[in-house]
């Protein structure tokens, strides 16, 4: 009987990271302070082996993914879809408001991301959907199933997983 011949690769690229000052919020009354992690970043995908014996160059994937990740490099990132806190824009500062007080942030050194929070799991879905709206890289090489890992430390990372509908 013939079969499809799949592979996983994996990603894992010690240059493959940014660098990011944030806080979580756990709750409409608390929420972390203002730190920093080297978030590392890792895509495990599935695809079909050509008959070349391969699925496609990874340095094209390396590429993009570097390409992610500095865009997120150095910033203090904050969510603006935080149910727990809202964001505003003033004479070149960011304010983001959480339980009564203000938080000020430098417009220049701010990255504000559509997230619901700055967590390692909501990292993983943001980069993934940005990976995925480049569809002719996921359709030209027949990816059937991606999964990015945001970690933030040794034995601690999150996960999203985008599969082929």
């Amino acid at each position: 009987m013939p079969f499809k011949k799949h592979t996983r690769i994996e990603i894992s690229k010690e240059d493959v990271k940014f660098s990011a000052a944030h806080f979580t919020i756990f709750s409409a009354t608390e929420r972390e302070r203002l730190h920093g992690h080297n978030f590392k970043v890792s895509l495990l995908l599935t695809a079909d082996v050509g008959d070349n014996g391969m699925c496609f160059s990874y340095v094209e994937i390396k590429k993009r993914l570097r390409a992610l990740c500095e865009t997120l490099d150095e910033y203090t990132i904050l969510p603006n879809a935080s149910p727990y806190m809202t964001l505003e824009e003033v004479d070149g500062e960011v304010l983001a408001h959480f339980n009564g007080e203000t938080l000020r942030f430098l417009r220049g050194d701010t990255l504000i991301l559509p997230l619901r929070n700055t967590t390692v799991e909501e990292f993983a879905r943001y980069l993934l959907e940005k990976l995925v709206e480049d569809a002719p890289f996921v359709e030209g090489n027949e990816i059937s199933e991606l999964t990015m890992q945001v970690s933030s430390g040794p034995g601690q990372s999150g996960s999203a997983t985008w599969v082929r509908a």
